[in-house]
């Protein structure tokens, strides 16, 4: 199982309709909206790094009001 975590852009404004489109995409784990450089962070699985490729460049990205992402695969996680 891979695992990453995505930051998004979203167009000014846009940042509940992304999250609403987000929201239906299988794979997706938790939505954040946040404050910062970025507009929305979500954690993401896949069964392997071309599924999570394929998630983040074929999901994702596509939608409309989407402006960028960028990736952070996780390479090993521990819960507290």
């Amino acid at each position: 199982m891979s695992s990453a975590i995505v930051l998004i852009n979203t167009e000014i404004g846009a940042e509940s309709e992304v999250i609403n489109a987000l929201a239906k995409v299988e794979g997706i784990r938790e939505i954040y909206e946040v404050y910062g450089m970025y507009d929305i962070v979500v954690r993401v699985e896949a069964e392997s790094h071309e599924a999570l490729r394929e998630l983040v460049i074929d999901k994702i990205r596509r939608i409309p009001q989407v402006r960028g992402t960028t990736t952070m695969i996780i390479i090993e996680s521990k819960k507290l």
